[in-house]
């Protein structure tokens, strides 16, 4: 499984311990199972290769996150965006750097995630489901969300129509998210 990690944040969300350079899921806060502290990106990178031991990682991020994620998980295969543009140039990115740079082939299937979730394990193992979707054939492409029990601007929207995806909308402004929502 190839699985492209998005890690572009800009640290505003837990401002002031986290900045431009140190966002939110590069803060040690979480306790592992040792009792250990590590990070968001740590901790997502352990629940992945948990999973799926034979996985290829790819980390998205901005340039100016490259040390922080080096130095905290090493030789990572980083994809660096030389300025912030979102979430979906970020994914094409990804896409044209394994196509050309990791010659994958046109149709091999890649699992695009957040670097910052907060899940347990089985959120990870439903990644496998999801590829098999793609890869049967039934689906182009697969998302994975949380239905959500209030509005807000912070995140985006997955739209459904029946049991398919029929849109995106990312980060909508307060009156769209409860429009959305209702």
């Amino acid at each position: 499984m190839n699985v492209v990690l998005l890690s572009g944040g800009s640290g505003k969300r837990l401002w002031p311990l986290s900045n431009d350079t140190l966002s939110k899921q590069f803060l040690k806060l979480l306790k592992n199972e040792h009792r250990e502290y590590e990070s968001m990106v740590q901790r997502v990178i352990r629940q992945l290769t948990s999973v799926y031991p034979e996985i290829s990682v790819f980390v998205s991020s901005n340039a100016a996150q490259s040390d922080i994620l080096r130095r905290q998980l090493g030789d990572v295969d980083a994809i660096l965006e030389p300025e912030r543009r979102n979430t979906f140039p970020a994914i094409s990115l990804a896409a044209a750097y394994l196509r050309y740079s990791k010659q994958l082939d046109e149709n091999e299937v890649f699992v695009v995630c957040p670097i910052d979730v907060f899940a347990e394990v089985k959120y990870f193992e439903l990644l496998a489901e999801v590829e098999d979707l793609v890869c049967s054939g039934r689906n182009e492409i697969g998302l994975m969300g949380a239905l959500p029990t209030y509005p807000t601007e912070k995140y985006g929207y997955i739209l459904q129509k029946d049991a398919s995806v029929s849109g995106f909308v990312e980060k909508p402004s307060a009156t769209e998210a409860e429009d959305l929502i209702s």
